[in-house]
């Protein structure tokens, strides 16, 4: 791997076999642990395929840590096997909540951040980084309308998370853009105030206008990076420098060198970051 951060790409099974045969400089490749906490079977075979020539990260999407119950034990379990497995570079997680007295949730669900909030999922952050034995990056949501009830706002909870628990975050410039869009405030802002030292990996990914009547952005990663995440990230690592980036397509999915292209666009900027040097906010 080079000296520096670079770029990757999110693994779905249509690109197994161009992923698996691609030497392209410091490329390296993200999966849902999710869909790989299996005993046996062609998934985990192609996995040690390409883990065997390149770097793999590890973004779950069920572990629930915003739930008002404990991680489930299992699934844990399960995350620490494939961890141990394939010794990924970054585990990370959502912060949201999907899961509740056994019942599964088909998304990502927002809550009020209070101070009780921030207790809840501190200790369930702490109890994951216990058994996983790695530091998690939690990623900030994307947000559709205002809920009630918040004690403080999203930057002042993260960097309390991360204080409280040493955790790490996964910014995600697209998830800042549309909820920057749809909640009415400035995203760039949003991102100044991150703690740049906390940031272990940045996502880029596309969204798309609402389908329905109303004027909400819907994070849909059906799409390329629009031109103004790409701006927002530009900034951002002017601010924090190179963090490894990794560029999110999950439905329309396209031919592998139409999203390498995206990738290599990303890997381009974390080049030139890293040879200019960052202008540290």
């Amino acid at each position: 791997m080079p000296p520096y951060p670079t770029a990757g790409i999110g693994l779905k099974p249509e690109h197994y076999a161009d992923a698996a045969d691609d030497r392209r400089d410091g490329l390296w490749f993200e999966v849902h642990p999710e869909n790989y906490m299996v005993d046996g079977g062609p998934r985990l075979a192609w996995l040690e395929r390409i883990r065997a020539c390149h770097p793999l990260s590890l973004h779950g999407v069920g572990m629930s840590l915003a739930a008002d119950e404990r991680p489930d034990t299992g699934h844990l379990g399960a995350l620490k096997r494939l961890i141990d497995r394939f010794q990924p570079f970054v585990v990370s997680e959502h912060l949201a909540w999907s899961k509740r007295r056994g019942t599964y949730a088909p998304d990502l669900l927002p809550f009020p951040r209070t101070r009780a909030a921030l207790d809840r999922i501190a200790r369930n952050i702490d109890q994951a980084q216990s058994v996983l034995k790695v530091r998690l990056l939690i990623e900030n949501p994307s947000l559709y309308m205002p809920l009630s009830g918040h004690e403080m706002d999203e930057v002042e909870f993260l960097t309390a998370l991360v204080q409280s628990t040493g955790c790490g975050l996964l910014v995600d410039v697209n998830n800042a853009c549309i909820s920057g869009y749809n909640l009415e405030y400035d995203a760039a802002q949003y991102l100044d105030r991150l703690p740049a030292k906390a940031i272990g990996e940045i996502h880029l990914a596309g969204h798309d206008a609402d389908p329905g009547r109303s004027r909400m952005l819907i994070d849909t990663h059906a799409s390329p990076v629009s031109e103004g995440v790409w701006c927002l990230y530009d900034r951002l690592i002017r601010r924090i420098g190179p963090r490894p980036t990794l560029i999110e397509r999950d439905d329309h999915i396209p031919a592998y060198d139409v999203l390498m292209t995206e990738r290599d666009r990303a890997h381009r900027r974390l080049i030139d970051e890293y040879v200019q040097g960052p202008a540290h906010a």
